[in-house]
């Protein structure tokens, strides 16, 4: 059940999987009018570790979760992690208001890691404008594409389907549930009704499920 709460949806945080075998052209727009994208520097990292969350307190109280997952998964490869990370920036003061990238999970798989675009930001462009940056940068050969997400974030599988993103509907992927049975009616209520019309539902190949098997550490 969508549950209602302090005037927004009280969505209950599941998961769900997505891969995308080639990126929809159609889908792809340019950088809107005051923006730049850039790589995150080294004395950034505390900027990338709360650009996540909306609120400060939240960002503090995740602050361990954040410096665990950059230790387990990208401390021992460090400068590529900073070669990859790519930040949404404000024209006037350079200052990072959304990020995305690409990394090699268990060094096996491609997977879009962290996409977020701050709220006050929101609606203006930059979250398509971003993913057209990071999906523009691959080839043939990097596909397919992997990511995690949940159904709060029904605007970001809305955009992830528009740049052919499929949901996965293998019920257990690594050590995680694939939470997409109880997600649907989720994104139905959610979602535009021609958006939601448009998902695509397949199985994961099993290549990437051994992947997803190799570690005890969810690497995206």
């Amino acid at each position: 059940m969508i549950r209602r709460g302090r005037g927004e949806l009280d969505i209950p945080d599941l998961n769900l999987f997505m891969m995308c075998k080639s990126m929809n052209p159609a889908a792809v727009r340019g950088m809107p009018p005051g923006f730049h994208v850039r790589t995150c520097r080294k004395d950034e990292l505390h900027i990338w570790k709360a650009i996540h969350f909306d609120d400060p307190d939240t960002a503090k109280n995740y602050h361990a979760f954040m410096t665990d997952f950059f230790h387990d998964v990208y401390a021992d490869q460090g400068d590529l992690f900073y070669e990859k990370c790519i930040f949404v920036c404000k024209d006037d003061d350079d200052s990072p208001v959304g990020t995305c990238f690409i990394w090699k999970a268990y060094n096996q798989i491609n997977t879009l890691h962290w996409y977020k675009v701050r709220k006050p930001y929101e609606g203006r462009g930059l979250g398509r404008a971003l993913l057209s940056v990071v999906m523009l940068q691959l080839t043939d050969e990097d596909y397919p594409i992997y990511l995690h997400t949940q159904p709060g974030s029904f605007r970001a599988v809305k955009l992830y389907a528009d740049f052919g993103f499929a949901l996965l509907s293998d019920p257990i992927i690594g050590s995680r549930t694939n939470d997409l049975k109880a997600s649907l009616p989720i994104l139905e209520a959610c979602m535009p009704r021609e958006a939601f019309a448009r998902l695509q539902i397949i199985e994961a190949p099993k290549h990437f499920l051994d992947a997803v098997s190799s570690s005890p550490i969810n690497q995206f």
